[in-house]
């Protein structure tokens, strides 16, 4: 895993009643720690593939949270989150942004679902990370992209020695 979800989720200063959506939730991880972080909140683990919705479902019922709800959903779309306009408090991008291939429509999404001034945790590989190449888009790029599209750079973490991790605010 290399970078730590309850680490860089303690940046945020998360609020127990925050709405929270993991894009590309993956096997749950930040899910998870974002559950037990937002009690009285709730957690959207928005996922693509089908596999790894079990697994979610799985750690999110070990983990006795009852505030996250997963959802098969299209992060590179608008609206294929399922999730409805300007809800969320915190959207969560980590290790997604190499891989997604339409960059815009998922940064988009990320706007769309957003309360106004709400954050994005982006976290992905580094250029001197152990994923050499594979689409990996370099920190300032990623920050670059989210600014064209109506976001504010709020600052960096430390997210480990293979990732970058950077806070950005919805204008």
């Amino acid at each position: 895993m290399f970078t730590d979800p309850v680490k860089n989720l303690k940046t945020l200063g998360l609020a127990e009643n925050d709405i929270v959506a993991d894009l590309g939730a993956g096997t749950g991880f930040y899910s998870v720690a974002a559950g037990a972080v937002v009690p009285r909140g709730k957690v959207y683990a928005v996922e693509l593939q089908k596999d790894f919705l079990d697994t979610i479902k799985h750690k999110v019922k070990e983990a006795h949270l009852s505030n996250v709800e997963i959802i098969w959903g299209n992060i590179e779309k608008l609206g294929g989150t399922k999730i409805a306009d300007t809800v969320v408090d915190v959207a969560i991008a980590s290790n997604v942004l190499f891989q997604v291939e339409d960059k815009e429509k998922f940064i988009e999404e990320i706007k769309r679902i957003l309360k106004p001034n709400g954050k994005v945790l982006l976290v992905d590989w580094s250029e001197e990370s152990i994923m050499k190449g594979g689409g990996i888009v370099p920190r300032e790029k990623a920050r670059t992209m989210f600014e064209k599209k109506g976001f504010a750079w709020v600052r960096d973490i430390d997210a480990g020695a293979h990732h970058y991790g950077i806070i950005l605010r919805k204008l």
